[in-house]
């Protein structure tokens, strides 16, 4: 307990990281005020009335939305819509010749995908405010003529939407760890209390503290699942050929390429639960059975064709963004200009084609895993636990949860060691385990 509270002092010793953490504190504590202002023009009781039955899709927007979904917050849409614009331009950046050379550009190149991200998500935003509206806020609500509520409702939600968006890249460039992911956590956190209670409530009226116990037993043990998920790593051995600089010595040692079993982390979740949303929005544009059928097979969290969509969405995003983030052929161009060699391995093409490989081999486990976690909500929600609580037991909530929570304890730890402190774990640093956790071989 002395070194915990040894290595807050440290955190708080040193200024530009004290900056970087009150400085997000303030932005998140402005992005949670701001999710209780409600839209002009709403009946808030009638509104709570109307919402406090909201199950599946609307109930997983709410709770990423830290409750201000249902409360008609003018934060009501979220950063989703931002994350819908980041897909959709990064699959342009596939298909599309001229924003792949942007995307080749540099910094210049940055700005103007970022300019462009900017732009489509004020153009979806557009188009999910009137669904919204229409869908989640009654007319007995609505205290003022119609036509003006509309109006003001679609900008105010609109401008929501991008004050979040800037709210998050604030974060990321003045404060610690990724903006936008924080900004959801935030969210989910937010309504862990009040779940948490609720499902005390519940089962001490249905099961006994027994079945409480039990639950929270085995969201310890999921929990645990995925920080092993997160955490994994292939290490691959790496050996330097000798160099004599006058009377020294340098290279000659093993090192490892520590290749890591999600090397996508959250990212295919937030992307692929962005495109779930999908369905429900285009419902709000138009009327018929079928349409109206086929939006409800998508809303219901725990139906098989929601489940069975959103498992495969996450395989292949996960391939999708492991490939954008990891280039063999640039490690392996890396390796042979620093003299750097795998064992057994020819330099340059074949270690590029080995590394390609070793990847393959370990993100398809890593994504298998990553879509059973993300639809374990569903089954405990069979088994009888809460709505609420149940989107904790896996699922987008508690991945987006450990993730995010791990990112930004390594960048805090990074400032810690960058200036001789002992990091936050025993060891000193915040280590990937070995692939043997997931029994795999070398």
């Amino acid at each position: 307990m002395k070194k915990f509270f040894e290595t807050i002092s440290n955190i708080f010793k040193i200024e530009d990281l004290r900056a970087r953490i009150l400085a997000t504190l303030g932005f998140l504590l402005i992005y949670r005020l701001g999710s209780f202002v409600v839209l002009p023009g709403i009946n808030s009781e009638i509104l709570e009335q109307a919402s406090s039955n909201a199950q599946g899709i609307a109930a997983l927007l709410n709770l990423f939305a830290g409750g201000a979904f249902s409360r008609a917050s003018i934060f009501a849409l979220g950063i989703m819509p931002y994350i819908s614009a980041s897909i959709v331009m990064q699959l342009a950046g596939i298909a599309v010749p001229y924003i792949q050379k942007m995307q080749k550009d540099g910094e210049s190149g940055r700005k103007k995908i970022n300019q462009w991200t900017r732009l489509l998500t004020i153009l979806i935003t557009a188009g999910q405010a009137p669904g919204y509206i229409a869908t989640q806020v009654p007319d007995q609500a609505i205290t003022v003529d119609p036509t003006f509520f509309w109006i003001s409702s679609k900008v105010l939600l609109v401008t929501g939407t991008m004050f979040v968006m800037w709210l998050g890249e604030r974060i990321t460039d003045k404060g610690i760890g990724n903006g936008i992911s924080l900004l959801i956590m935030i969210g989910i956190i937010a309504t862990l209390p009040t779940a948490l209670v609720y499902e005390f409530g519940y089962r001490m009226d249905n099961g006994g503290l027994v079945m409480f116990l039990v639950e929270l037993v085995f969201l310890l043990l999921v929990t645990i699942a995925t920080i092993l998920l997160i955490q994994g790593t292939r290490r691959v051995p790496v050996n330097f050929a000798k160099k004599i600089v006058g009377n020294r010595q340098y290279g000659g040692q093993r090192q490892y390429i520590p290749l890591k079993v999600n090397a996508a982390g959250v990212m295919p979740i937030i992307f692929a639960q962005a495109l779930m949303f999908v369905p429900v929005t285009v419902a709000g544009f138009g009327s018929g059975a079928e349409l109206s059928a086929f939006a409800a097979a998508f809303a219901d969290i725990t139906g098989f064709w929601y489940n069975a969509t959103f498992f495969v969405m996450i395989i292949l995003f996960t391939y999708f963004y492991t490939a954008i983030t990891v280039n063999p052929n640039q490690m392996a161009d890396d390796l042979k200009r620093n003299g750097g060699f795998i064992p057994g391995i020819k330099p340059g093409k074949k270690t590029a084609e080995f590394l390609d490989n070793v990847m393959s081999r370990i993100t398809l486990p890593g994504a298998f895993f990553l879509g059973v976690v993300a639809i374990l909500p569903a089954f405990a929600m069979m088994a009888g636990v809460s709505t609420g609580f149940a989107y904790f037991y896996g699922g987008t909530s508690l991945l987006i949860m450990v993730g995010v929570t791990l990112d930004t304890l390594q960048q805090i730890e990074s400032h810690l060691l960058m200036r001789h402190y002992d990091g936050l774990m025993k060891s000193g640093k915040i280590k990937g385990r070995s692939s043997s956790a997931f029994g795999m071989a070398g």
